[in-house]
């Protein structure tokens, strides 16, 4: 589940809305890549906006967050069942910088899985890489800054430089 786009659905969903309800390839693509996730549940395609509403007692931004959270936790889950052993938990980018409220919720009741944040970490906002895990935790949970223009910089400075080389 994304801002705008429904995550993961079962394929027969496109299907359906074809045949009951009559929409294009065109119109299910809309649907499910700019008009669903956040933005379909809650109301934004914003977690700001949905946290604040979730705030003022909006069910329909609550909704949105505990199906968000619920997805990033059934993740979790997964790789680690897949990898059979995790050193680290990172969260990155906008949300994953910037949310204590979902990194909170997303690992909550992950202790057996060994993930335990300590609240007081993670809710303190520092600069750079910082570790939001509690002493207890088996894995480390680590909050990492991105630095998309960099590497967008960094990739087409390498382009140039293999084009100029020809």
């Amino acid at each position: 589940v994304m801002g705008t786009r429904c995550g993961d659905i079962d394929p027969a969903v496109i299907f359906y809305l074809e045949k009951a309800h009559g929409m294009t390839v065109d119109d299910i693509d809309t649907l499910l890549n700019k008009e669903s996730g956040l933005l379909g549940v809650g109301g934004s395609s914003d977690l700001r906006d949905i946290l604040a509403k979730h705030s003022e007692g909006d069910l329909d931004a609550t909704l949105a967050l505990s199906l968000y959270v619920y997805r990033i936790k059934k993740y979790i889950g997964t790789y680690m069942a897949i990898l059979g052993r995790v050193d680290a938990l990172v969260f990155t980018a906008g949300v994953g910088e910037n949310s204590p409220y979902i990194r909170w919720h997303a690992c909550k009741d992950l202790e057996h899985l060994g993930i335990v944040i300590d609240k007081d970490k993670n809710n303190t906002k520092r600069e750079g890489i910082f570790e939001i895990h509690a002493g207890q935790s088996r894995v480390k949970v680590l909050v990492i800054p991105t630095n998309e223009e960099l590497e967008i910089a960094t990739q087409a400075q390498a382009l140039i430089d293999s084009a100029n080389s020809l």
